[in-house]
């Protein structure tokens, strides 16, 4: 396995990058940042990756990447928070094309959850895990026993009584975008929490994104049978674990 990767977490609104230490996972660089362009196609999402190799001084010839999208073989089969012009597209080709290196390309939420199971919050934890990324959207990763089940995509299904999903009721953008208080838009993703204990039964739930930082002003107001905790690498989680990834497949 290579020890130094370059990861990369391409979201909603932001591109993060970083050189991370494979064996620590711990950032060997800055994390570097671009907003994403809009409108977010292909050609300038992939000009964007190529500013952060460049920028980063990234001298490997493998990068990690994770994408808004369920991602299967490489190729966006949906795109929530990124142009639709990307369904169907061979991402991990269109950025080998433009970077000169080869492309692993994971779910988003998977990496971030990747990097929380192997070096976080969720690390030695047995049984169902859940790692819910707060930001432009809601994205999922669910280990069981350390396992990944890729492109949950949890953030997309309805709530009771709301004609959009769960994203667009609950999501860190919504509050901004509604201007909620912590006490009310908690109140709305506890209905979120309710459907995925449900469901999935998890004995812990990570909280990641934009969010996890801000962790203590909503805490009180969150109701759940499993723990909830912050994610350990908050906004860094997704480029550790793209980096992770790209190590391990």
């Amino acid at each position: 396995m290579k020890n130094e990767i370059l990861g990369i977490d391409i979201g909603g609104t932001g591109t993060k990058g970083a050189i991370i230490d494979m064996n620590t996972g711990k950032l060997l660089t800055e994390r570097m940042k671009f907003a994403t362009p809009q409108p977010a196609t292909p050609e300038a999402v992939a000009n964007t990756v190529q500013q952060l190799v460049k920028g980063l001084g990234y001298k490997g010839d493998l990068i990690g990447c994770g994408f808004p999208a369920i991602v299967m073989d490489g190729v966006a089969k949906s795109a929530a928070n990124i142009d639709k012009s990307w369904i169907g597209v061979n991402i991990e080709k269109v950025l080998a094309e433009k970077t000169g290196c080869k492309v692993k390309v994971v779910n988003d939420a998977d990496a971030a959850g990747m990097a929380e199971i192997s070096f976080g919050k969720g690390k030695g934890r047995m049984g169902t895990v859940m790692l819910i990324t707060i930001g432009t959207g809601l994205g999922s990763a669910m280990f069981t026993d350390g396992h990944l089940l890729r492109n949950s995509e949890l953030g997309h299904f309805h709530l009771k009584g709301q004609k959009e999903v769960a994203e667009k009721f609950a999501s860190n953008a919504i509050r901004k975008e509604e201007a909620l208080d912590w006490k009310t838009w908690a109140k709305r993703f506890n209905q979120y929490i309710a459907r995925i204990e449900r469901l999935f039964s998890p004995s812990l739930i990570i909280l990641g994104g934009g969010t996890s930082k801000r962790f203590d002003l909503y805490k009180q107001y969150l109701k759940s049978n499993a723990e909830i905790v912050p994610a350990q690498f908050e906004n860094e989680a997704g480029v550790i674990g793209a980096a992770m990834y790209a190590a391990k497949y």
